[in-house]
């Protein structure tokens, strides 16, 4: 009670994850400083619930204004020889009157998990034997196939595909490829709320030994057998799934449009 604290309401990607991981990295630096001065501390919700209890003590819904921000980076000036994780700032893009097209954190917050779309690709030689299987397992899970085609991939379509630590390796690029363009894959476009993560959940690890050691019932665990033939590709974020549903769906789905699919113009 003796000094005033900043509050922050932070919006993005996974963002539990990545601020936990900061202020993990945050706290870390600030252990190693030898300064006796007093350095800042920090605290973060944990969950969405717990978010939104707090902000709606601290904060009005006129306070919240979403979307046109740029995150920088955190320093305090005095320490900045120390560590250049202690200070956020915000920058509004410039010639935007951002405030203008403020939208309803609250309402947001509100509505819980938003109906997504996702992208799984099934590899060759998996789902002309399984296909039935695979679709009644995604029914069970409430997800809607809005999209649905195979295809043959070229190099280039299956390299986008691989993992950035796959792709530093080009003997394991040269064999993830060489399979992927080796037969027919069938790729689905589906939706759900919380499509991306629940997907991810499904499938698994990428080693289908990993898979199966964690739960024989991931679907790695049960159609893969090596880290090159494991199945399935998923999206694993959302930039990316939208990224691949225009790569491989240009001409657009066959549902509904929602919030999100017309924010990304997919």
């Amino acid at each position: 009670m003796s000094e005033p604290v900043l509050l922050c309401a932070l919006r993005g990607v996974d963002a539990f994850r990545a601020l936990g991981a900061a202020l993990k990295g945050w706290t870390q630096g600030r252990d190693r400083l030898s300064t006796g001065d007093s350095l800042p501390q920090a605290i973060m919700a944990l969950t969405p619930e717990v978010t939104f209890r707090q902000a709606i003590l601290f904060f009005t819904e006129a306070d919240l204004v979403p979307g046109k921000a740029r995150f920088y980076c955190l320093y305090y000036p005095q320490l900045w020889e120390h560590t250049k994780l202690t200070q956020i700032c915000f920058s509004p893009l410039v010639g935007d009157s951002w405030r203008c097209q403020a939208e309803s954190l609250f309402s947001y917050l509100q509505a819980g998990a938003q109906v997504l779309c996702t992208l799984l690709l099934i590899k060759p030689g998996v789902w002309s034997r399984r296909l039935p299987r695979i679709l009644r397992n995604l029914h069970l899970e409430k997800f809607s196939v809005v999209g649905m085609k195979h295809l043959e991939l070229d190099a280039a379509a299956a390299s986008a595909l691989l993992p950035w630590e796959v792709q530093q390796d080009p003997a394991a690029v040269e064999a993830h490829c060489t399979y992927l363009t080796s037969g027919t894959a069938l790729v689905l476009c589906l939706q759900r709320p919380n499509a991306v993560k629940k997907l991810m959940d499904l499938l698994g690890p990428e080693d289908p030994q990993l898979a199966q050691a964690l739960d024989p019932c991931l679907w790695r665990a049960q159609y893969g057998t090596s880290t090159v033939q494991n199945g399935f590709y998923g999206s694993r974020s959302y930039p990316m799934a939208v990224r691949d549903v225009k790569l491989f769906f240009p001409e657009g789905l066959c549902c509904a449009q929602c919030q999100t699919g017309q924010e990304q113009e997919v």
